[in-house]
C-alpha cells in the first residue's frame, strides 16, 4: 500500500512538472466554463480506453461551476449498447484548475485552454487497478473546430507522450455525419 501511494505521489509530481513545461496550454478562467460543451477529440496512451465501448469514451454535454467551486459535469456514453446520461461532481483541489473524481479509478485532471473560452483541454491522469494512464480531451462550444486547432491539440498530445495513432477525432468517426450538426446534442457515437 505504501508503495502504491509513493507511486501515485511521484506520478502527480511528474504530471505537474510536465504541465508547467507546456507553454501551449494556459490556465483556464473557471468562471467561463459553465454551459454546453461538445467532445471533439480524445487522446490517450491506452487507446482501448477511448475506443468505441471504452470506459473513458464519454461525451460532455454540460458543465456547471458549483458554489463550493467543484464542477458538475453531465455526460453521455454507451453502456451495454444503450446511450446513457450520467453526471459526476469533480472536486476542486488546493491547486487552481486541478480537480479529482472517482470514475473507472481515481482521476486527477487539469482544465486548460488555448486562450479562447470557446475551447478547453482536459488533461487527466487515471489511476485504476490495471495501470495508470493519461488522457487529453478537447471540448468546444460548437460541434467542430478548425483544422489548425485540431493539429495544435495533436501536437500537445504528442508532447505529453501520446502517439498520433492514439488520437481520435470524433468529428471524423464513421457514424458522424454532416447531418448530425443540426441536432441539439449528439447521440452516443
Amino acid at each position: 500500500m505504501k508503495l502504491l501511494l509513493l507511486c501515485l505521489g511521484l506520478i502527480l509530481v511528474c504530471a505537474q512538472q510536465e504541465e508547467n513545461s507546456d507553454v501551449a496550454i494556459r490556465n483556464f478562467d473557471i468562471s467561463k466554463i459553465s454551459g454546453e460543451w461538445y467532445t471533439i477529440i480524445l487522446a490517450s496512451d491506452v487507446k482501448e480506453k477511448i475506443e468505441e465501448n471504452g470506459s473513458m469514451r464519454v461525451f460532455a454535454d454540460f458543465i456547471r461551476v458549483l458554489d463550493n467551486s467543484s464542477l458538475y459535469f453531465q455526460f453521455h456514453a454507451k453502456v451495454n449498447g444503450e446511450c446513457t446520461e450520467f453526471s459526476l461532481v469533480f472536486e476542486e483541489t488546493e491547486e487552481d484548475g486541478v480537480y479529482t473524481v472517482n470514475y473507472d479509478g481515481y482521476n486527477v485532471f487539469r482544465l486548460s485552454e488555448f486562450g479562447n473560452p470557446d475551447y478547453i483541454i482536459i488533461y487527466l491522469v487515471n489511476f485504476n487497478k490495471d495501470r495508470p494512464f493519461r488522457m487529453l480531451k478537447l471540448y468546444a462550444r460548437e460541434p467542430d473546430v478548425s483544422p489548425e486547432l485540431k493539429e495544435e491539440f495533436v501536437e500537445i498530445a504528442q508532447k505529453r507522450g501520446i502517439v498520433k495513432e492514439n488520437v481520435i477525432d470524433l468529428t471524423k468517426t464513421g457514424k458522424f455525419s454532416y447531418l448530425w450538426f443540426s441536432l441539439p446534442k449528439f447521440p452516443c457515437y
